[in-house]
């Protein structure tokens, strides 16, 4: 818990991600990366110097099988409020429009609907899940398939609807993330959708996995040269890192 939570207060503090009296809602979809983020800042509200509060949204896609009652359960230990919103995003995506492509409708239409359920719940800011193996996996993904050297930013204000998205895992490995769920045995969720795990982002994972045994450390090269060219939004403020005991 307490190197989790060192890999969250870095990214936290190096990019202003919390400020006094935030209400920070929680993206989670039952997966390894959002419940891990969920229990990171629940357990962070307790010490760091900015007071803030947290509250979990789930969006139900429409598959009935996914059971969110132990996260309610997870939710309740952590005291955070849990709020379930029904959407019917899979009967949209693959009864109505049968679309052959669902990943980008999917997220946009997800989007929209957090961003709403965020909003009624009092949260200008979200938090999303997205570790460090996505920032390089995303980078990589617009340079080979948009021809762009580009990347999700760590905060980014949405001037249309006023809500402040958030990162707080950006430092955080994926390897890092799932060993964490399972010593904590974190009620994953699992993700019956058709298109799971076949899409160009694994394709990429594949690509990385495969050259990081030829060259250690690659992501780690990739994610320095970000914040190093810097990207926009990703030069990191150090003067925040906190300080360490003599």
């Amino acid at each position: 818990m307490q190197k989790m939570l060192s890999y969250v207060r870095r990214a936290v503090d190096h990019y202003h991600m919390i400020e006094e009296g935030d209400r920070i809602a929680v993206g989670v979809s039952g997966g390894k990366d959002s419940l891990a983020l969920l229990v990171s800042l629940a357990k962070l509200r307790a010490f760091y110097p900015k007071k803030f509060e947290v509250v979990a949204i789930t969006l139900k896609m429409g598959y009935e099988e996914m059971d969110f009652g132990p996260v309610q359960k997870l939710c309740d230990e952590l005291a955070v409020p849990y709020i379930q919103v029904p959407t019917q995003i899979k009967q949209v995506i693959f009864d109505i429009r049968r679309e052959e492509n669902p990943c980008a409708l999917c997220a946009k239409m997800r989007r929209g609907a957090l961003h709403e359920a965020a909003l009624a719940a009092g949260c200008k800011k979200v938090a999303l899940g997205h570790h460090f193996d996505d920032v390089v996996e995303t980078y990589m993904l617009s340079l080979f398939y948009e021809g762009r050297i580009s990347c999700f930013q760590p905060v980014t204000f949405l001037d249309r609807c006023g809500i402040t998205l958030i990162r707080p895992l950006l430092y955080t490995p994926e390897h890092f993330v799932r060993s964490f769920a399972k010593r904590f045995d974190l009620p994953i969720v699992h993700n019956p959708c058709p298109a799971d795990g076949n899409t160009k982002r694994q394709e990429i994972k594949e690509l990385l996995q495969t050259l990081e045994k030829q060259m250690p450390g690659l992501r780690e090269r990739i994610f320095g040269a970000m914040q190093r060219y810097p990207l926009k939004g990703w030069a990191p403020d150090r003067a925040r890192e906190p300080k360490k005991d003599s």
